[in-house]
């Protein structure tokens, strides 16, 4: 009997994911959206790739939760993006109140399920889900240290012309401006990316994986990244749903690593059939651990308006 995955949201970002999959033909899909017809529609033209693609698993799309019950894993991309004139505290509260609407939901149809946010402002989003959900931390992760690694591997890979494959790398710290691309522990066939870029380029190789999501924004001017963030989320799934142990960088509920609490934060984590099976601790230098600590600040300062906005109500 094939896993269930469940993906919210069929914007880009969830109706991609949702694609990769079912290409993977390893779990049966349901794809959720307020919009009518535009899951259905979506996962009808999924669901016919099928003979083309070679998966027989099913993909459906509802309106409802009823046809999610009982997944074994949950994907929330459903959201607004920021829009001209609007503040960041008022795409906070807006999808704050979103991600608890269906956070709410998934407890209610698959309360023995796995959730991966994806959602911006992403480790604020997850700490809605946490809250919301009473899950233990283990069950509620965030998407985002894959993507922003991927992005770093990508531009080492272009300066250096070498295979992605051989590039090792960790980015850290929360999904935006403040992420912490770990220059120490990143090789290239195990040979230190230091002794191989100089410092001057590597520093704007980094800065550019910082700006990565802005970048792509300024390009398509009406939208935001999508192929790269359900690469990563797929990469998740894959990691849960059998079993394979991967260590990847996830946004975790930090209970005293790193120096850091009830927070999340973007760190090494070990991905099994359990949810979250391990942090990974890496030894920081004194730079890499006040960079961190600068990054886990600006998650908190988010989490304390919402608890002050939530409080207010």
């Amino acid at each position: 009997m094939r896993k269930k995955v469940t993906v919210v949201g069929a914007g880009q970002v969830g109706a991609t994911t949702a694609q990769r999959l079912f290409e993977r033909g390893y779990a049966d899909v349901v794809l959720v959206d307020i919009v009518e017809g535009l899951p259905q529609g979506k996962a009808l033209d999924m669901l016919e790739s099928g003979p083309v693609v070679g998966s027989d698993a099913s993909i459906i799309g509802a309106n409802s939760y009823d046809q999610t019950a009982s997944s074994d894993v949950v994907v929330i991309t459903s959201g607004i993006a920021r829009r001209p004139g609007m503040s960041r505290d008022d795409l906070l509260f807006t999808n704050m109140n979103i991600i608890a609407g269906v956070t709410a939901q998934v407890v209610k149809h698959s309360p023995d399920s796995i959730i991966i946010v994806v959602t911006n402002p992403l480790d604020a989003m997850c700490h809605v889900a946490l809250e919301t959900s009473g899950f233990p931390r283990e069950r509620v992760i965030g998407q985002s240290g894959v993507l922003d690694t991927a992005r770093f591997r990508t531009f080492l890979s272009s300066e250096l012309k070498v295979s992605k494959r051989d590039i090792q790398a960790y980015v850290l710290g929360g999904h935006g401006d403040t992420m912490v691309p770990l220059v120490g522990y990143t090789t290239v066939g195990g040979v230190p990316v230091a002794n191989l870029v100089p410092k001057a380029r590597l520093d704007q190789i980094v800065q550019r994986t910082r700006d990565g999501g802005g970048e792509i924004v300024n390009l398509l001017k009406t939208g935001s990244a999508y192929y790269a963030p359900s690469a990563g989320v797929a990469e998740m799934v894959d990691s849960i749903i059998l079993d394979q142990k991967r260590v990847l960088p996830c946004a975790i509920y930090l209970q005293g690593e790193y120096g850091l609490r009830d927070l999340f934060v973007g760190v090494p984590a070990k991905l099994g059939a359990s949810g979250l099976e391990q942090v990974v601790q890496l030894k920081l230098s004194d730079e890499e651990a006040a960079m961190l600590k600068k990054s886990a600040a600006a998650v908190q300062e988010l989490v304390d308006v919402m608890h002050k906005k939530k409080a207010a109500d």
